[in-house]
C-alpha cells in the first residue's frame, strides 16, 4: 500500500514558488502575440474578441490554426498562473507563521517576498488579457476599466513599497547585509516587481482614449520605471563586487538572467508611454527610431543571456537543480522568465522594428526565419514549466513501512 507524502514545494516551501505563477502568465501573453501581430485589429491598439472571430472567418487554415493554438494556450496558461496565484497565497499565509519566515527576514533573502507583488501585477496583466480574448463586446466599455487597472496596480505597488520598506528601512538603519552572500543577481527583484507594476500602469496610456487617463498614466508608471532602473543599477554594481569575488552562487545562478525579463518589461512600458504620446499629446516617434530603441534593448538581453548560459553551464546546473536525482530550488523558476522575455521581445522585434521599417515583408520567408526563436524559446519554456512542476509540485509516493530519507 502506498501513501502520498507533501511535495518539494509543500514541505520546502519559499516566496520564489510566486515565479512558478508568474512564468505561466508569463506563457499566456507569449500566446497573446500571435493575436497582437497575427490578427488584423484596426480600430484599438490590441485585439479584441470581435477581431478575431472575424479573422477567422476569413484567414486561410494555418491562420485558424494559429488562433485556435493561440487561444488553447492563452486559456491553459491563465488557467494554470491563477491556480498557483491561489496555492501561494495559502502556503504564504502558513509560512508567515513559521520560524522560517523570521530567518528570512533577518537575511539578504528577505527580498524574495517581493515575488508576491511580482506575480500579482502579472495576474492583473492575465486578466486583462483573458477579457480582451474571450469578452465579447469588452472594447465597449473598456474606458471604465482603465481606471480601475490603474487603483489595482497602484494598490500593488503600495504592497512592494511596503515590502522594500520593511527591508530598507531594517539594512539602513541596523546595518547587517552580508554583502559576501551577495553574489548573484537575486538583490533585482525587487526591481522586477516595480518594473512589472509599471507595465501595467502604462497600459492605459497606449489604449486609453480619454486625455486624463493616459496623463495619469503617464505619471504613475513613469515613476515606477525610474524607481525600478535605479534600483537595478544600484542591485547589480553591488552584486558584481561580490561576484568577481566569491563568485556566482550556485543556487541563484539563474538570477543573472534576470536583466532579461526586466528589459522586456521596461522596453514595453516605454512603447505604451509613446503611443500614449502620440495618441494624447501629439508627439510621434518614427519607425526607425522605435527599430534602434527596440535592437538596443535586445542587444543587452542576449548579453546577459549569454553570460547567464556560460554560468549555468560551467556550474552543471542541469545536473545539480534540474534532473530527478538532483537537488530542488525554487529559484529554479527564474528560468522560465528570461526565455518567456525573450520570446515576447523577438515578437516585438520583429514587428515593431524589421516590419515596420520595411526591411522585411510581414509573413515573408525572412518574417518566419526571425520570428522562428521566439517559437522555439516559448516551446522549450513550456517544456521547462512543466519540468519543474513536475521535480517541485508532484507528489512521490512512499512504500507503507518505509522511512524517507533525510
Amino acid at each position: 500500500m502506498n501513501v502520498q507524502s507533501q511535495s518539494t514545494a509543500e514541505a520546502h516551501y519559499s516566496p520564489l514558488y510566486f515565479l512558478a505563477a508568474l512564468g505561466a502568465g508569463g506563457l499566456v501573453v507569449t500566446f497573446f502575440m500571435y493575436l497582437m501581430f497575427w490578427v488584423p485589429h484596426k480600430g484599438q491598439p490590441v485585439p479584441v474578441f470581435e477581431d478575431i472571430w472575424a479573422y477567422t472567418q476569413t484567414a486561410n487554415l494555418s491562420g485558424q490554426i494559429a488562433v485556435a493554438v493561440a487561444l488553447f494556450g492563452v486559456a491553459i496558461f491563465a488557467i494554470l498562473h491563477f491556480y498557483l496565484i491561489i496555492w501561494n497565497l495559502r502556503q504564504s499565509a502558513d509560512f508567515r507563521k513559521s520560524a522560517a519566515y523570521e530567518k528570512l527576514l533577518k537575511s539578504n533573502a528577505e527580498t524574495q517576498t517581493m515575488a508576491a507583488p511580482l506575480a500579482l501585477a502579472m495576474s492583473v496583466n492575465v486578466g486583462f488579457i483573458v477579457g480582451l480574448v474571450f469578452v465579447p463586446q469588452l472594447w465597449s466599455v473598456v474606458e471604465y476599466l482603465f481606471p480601475a487597472a490603474i487603483i489595482a496596480f497602484v494598490a500593488i505597488g503600495y504592497y512592494a513599497f511596503q515590502l522594500l520598506a520593511r527591508f530598507f528601512g531594517g539594512v539602513m538603519v541596523e546595518g547587517g547585509f552580508n554583502s559576501s552572500a551577495n553574489n548573484s543577481f537575486a538583490q533585482l527583484l525587487p526591481a522586477f516587481a516595480l518594473s512589472m507594476v509599471a507595465v501595467g500602469l502604462a497600459a492605459p496610456s497606449a489604449m486609453s482614449q480619454t486625455k486624463w487617463i493616459v496623463g495619469a498614466s503617464e505619471i504613475l508608471s513613469t515613476f515606477f520605471i525610474v524607481t525600478s532602473v535605479i534600483m537595478t543599477m544600484i542591485a547589480i554594481v553591488m552584486a558584481v563586487q561580490s561576484i568577481v569575488k566569491n563568485g556566482t552562487a550556485p543556487e541563484a545562478a539563474p538570477t543573472l538572467m534576470v536583466v532579461i525579463p526586466f528589459i522586456t518589461v521596461l522596453t514595453i512600458a516605454l512603447l505604451r508611454q509613446n503611443h500614449g504620446l502620440h495618441t494624447a499629446f501629439e508627439v510621434h516617434t518614427s519607425a526607425g527610431e522605435t527599430f534602434s530603441f527596440l535592437t538596443q534593448m535586445l542587444s543587452i538581453q542576449v548579453l546577459f543571456a549569454l553570460l547567464g548560459l556560460l554560468v549555468l553551464k560551467r556550474q552543471n546546473y542541469k545536473e545539480m537543480f534540474l534532473s530527478n536525482t538532483g537537488k530542488r530550488s525554487a529559484g529554479s523558476y527564474a528560468l522560465v522568465c528570461p526565455g518567456v522575455a525573450l520570446s515576447v521581445m523577438i515578437h516585438f522585434w520583429v514587428n515593431k522594428g524589421l516590419v515596420a521599417t520595411g526591411l522585411i515583408a510581414k509573413f515573408g520567408v525572412a518574417y518566419w526565419a526571425f520570428t522562428a526563436p521566439a517559437l522555439i524559446l516559448q516551446l522549450a519554456m513550456i517544456i521547462l514549466l512543466f519540468k519543474l512542476h513536475d521535480l517541485h509540485f508532484a507528489r512521490p509516493k512512499i512504500a507503507s513501512g518505509a522511512m524517507p530519507a533525510e
